[in-house]
């Protein structure tokens, strides 16, 4: 009797990239490696969408259409290219209004698109249906999504087989088209027996012939035992990754699955061993010179106690090391449990992924629900669609108060078109302003990257990846280091040599020679000088500086915001805290900040 054939969706080129490297790839550096999966008899790749949208312009200062288009050109015409949307939130983090939601949709077809996966991470099904509609609309293949997790110990009420149930049967009678199924579990915490018994109950209630297909990652060390489940129960299709960029927190790799089946009726994909081999090893060519981050390899059991998707992990990290704060993730994890149960218990998948994260950022940084992220609290108070189960009433009242927002039961997209700045007439104004091309691609990429997409089409983006060889380069002959000093209780940012230092005091930089030593007491006679009296606004956490809100000369009143800081993809407002006149602003737009550093003086 002939095999099944089991579908492999190579998640190598985006999940794999963003569960390991935070979605920081370079296109030339990863593209041969298409052509050695192509030649290695894979057609079905996940290139784009994602995270690895929003990154390429964030980080990379490239240009997602003009990567998805080479991949195309080297996958081959008749290769499945996926992408992954996030239901009304599309590429972004916030939601769309209808007409980015079909802008969206078309330009994703326009260049390369063949199948988009669709989900909504709250499994509200009213964020799917205009979403859905459009991806089929536009000629795309519709790969509708119920996500999938493990709440933490002692909470019910959803993310058992019963609410997946509820869950497939309203998108069934909502009428909505799709040409497959995919049950996602972005964090890796579903047991194998809930698999398997959520993937049984899918196929007695789908139509004969239905495509479905399991998502998840190896964060919590049960994703090969979780494919296992669900090939048994009737799953058609996995997605699995090459090393480098598989198992830890990424999709368990192709040859590690080959070997799980062997001896079982399952034929992945037509894909050979030998074959899978070459095409890793040119993978592994092709990434030699990246900074592999140690916890994108591990595996840890407590995930399952405060979810953390793969995907979100090192990307997370990646912005932690950016920050020179690293050490203060074990923290955040273990706060993150107290915000899941809180939270009204959407999946952790982007865009609810990165809220839990950032709200349980500033719980350890802030205090415990001392300051609401925009996100979580737009969530807890229905802003983005109706949560599993209704969020803890305490949690719900500090959002509306620290975000001056009611709570509302009205539809997430009704909410985006009635906001005048989500308009595509606004992000057309923005760009004639700038002088930039009022082209669709240019919508789609200020809509979905706002500052950051007007800076990379002005040519002004700025590329953040990590290299083992650049790392090596700065610390060769030069003796170079970049590190953080406290001198009664400020902290400095300094920069050394063999000859030299630069120290950053208030905003302002200090060059000091020390090829014949330092007198003593220089530094902190160089801060003395360049304090300025008066009251200091300082940081109350690391990042860069997003916005600059005042000058000098100008009266502001308490609670009024002085600066943004940007951090962990949050912009936080940094508030005045009492009346007065502007004496001083230390820093810029765009300058690295570390926490306690004096920002504005009144």
């Amino acid at each position: 009797m002939a095999k099944k054939y089991i579908d492999v969706m190579d998640t190598t080129f985006r999940d794999g990239f963003q569960s390991v490297f935070g979605g920081r790839v370079l296109m030339d550096d990863f593209l041969p490696a298409v052509a050695a999966a192509r030649e290695a008899g894979i057609s079905h790749f996940e290139f784009g969408g994602g995270a690895r949208f929003q990154s390429l312009y964030f980080y990379l200062n490239e240009d997602a259409f003009v990567m998805m288009d080479k991949f195309r050109e080297i996958a081959g015409p008749e290769a499945n290219l996926q992408t992954l949307a996030r239901g009304v939130n599309t590429v972004m983090l916030d939601t769309g209004n209808r007409e980015l939601i079909d802008l969206h949709a078309k330009m994703f077809k326009k260049h390369s698109t063949t199948t988009i996966r669709n989900f909504d991470a709250l499994n509200d099904v009213e964020n799917l249906k205009y979403s859905g509609e459009r991806i089929v609309h536009h000629g795309l293949k519709h790969e509708i999504v119920v996500t999938m997790m493990d709440l933490p110990p002692g909470c019910v009420g959803a993310h058992d087989v019963a609410f997946y149930e509820k869950t497939l049967r309203e998108i069934l009678d909502s009428g909505i088209v799709y040409h497959s199924i995919c049950f996602k579990d972005a964090s890796g915490t579903s047991s194998p027996q809930k698999v398997y018994e959520t993937i049984k109950m899918a196929r007695k209630l789908v139509p004969e012939g239905t495509h479905l297909r399991l998502h998840t990652h190896e964060t919590a060390g049960v994703s090969v035992a979780c494919y296992l489940a669900a090939l048994e129960a009737g799953a058609d299709g996995i997605d699995l990754a090459a090393s480098p960029v598989s198992g830890g927190t990424s999709q368990p790799d192709i040859l590690t699955m080959l070997h799980a089946v062997k001896g079982q009726n399952y034929d992945l994909g037509g894909l050979e061993l030998e074959k899978i081999l070459k095409y890793e090893d040119v993978l592994q060519e092709c990434l030699k010179d990246y900074f592999m981050p140690p916890e994108a390899t591990q595996v840890s059991p407590l995930i399952p106690f405060s979810p953390m998707p793969g995907g979100a992990l090192t990307a997370n990290t990646q912005m932690l090391r950016d920050n020179n704060i690293l050490h203060k993730f074990p923290e955040v994890i273990k706060a993150m449990r107290e915000v899941v149960e809180k939270g009204g218990y959407g999946t952790s998948v982007t865009p609810v992924s990165q809220f839990y994260f950032q709200q349980a950022f500033n719980n350890v940084m802030f205090g415990p629900w001392k300051k609401i992220a925009e996100g979580y609290g737009k969530m807890v108070l229905g802003y983005f669609g109706k949560t599993p189960v209704s969020p803890d009433s305490e949690v719900v009242s500090l959002a509306s108060e620290q975000l001056k927002l009611a709570p509302t039961t009205k539809n997430a997209l009704d909410l985006a078109d009635a906001d005048d700045t989500k308009s595509l007439l606004h992000v057309k104004q923005i760009l004639e302003k700038e002088n930039l091309e009022v082209s669709e691609e240019n919508l789609l990429i200020a809509a979905a990257c706002k500052e950051k997409g007007i800076a990379f089409l002005k040519g002004e983006a700025k590329v953040n990846v990590r290299k083992v060889s650049a790392k090596k380069e700065e610390s060769s002959s030069s003796a170079q280091s970049d590190f953080t000093v406290t001198v009664n209780g400020q902290k400095y940012h300094v920069k050394s040599d063999n000859n030299s230092a630069s120290i950053i005091v208030n905003g302002e930089s200090y060059e000091i020679d020390i090829k014949e030593g330092v007198e003593e007491g220089s530094v902190i006679a160089s801060s003395t000088a360049a304090a300025s009296s008066g009251v200091e606004i300082k940081a109350g956490l690391p990042g860069s500086i997003f916005k600059v809100l005042v000058n000098v000369g100008d009266k502001v009143t308490e609670g009024q915001a002085v600066v943004v800081i940007e951090a962990m993809k949050m912009e936080i407002e940094v508030t005045a805290p009492n009346t007065g006149v502007v004496s001083a602003v230390k820093v810029k737009q765009g300058d690295t900040i570390v926490n306690g550093q004096v920002l504005v003086v009144l």
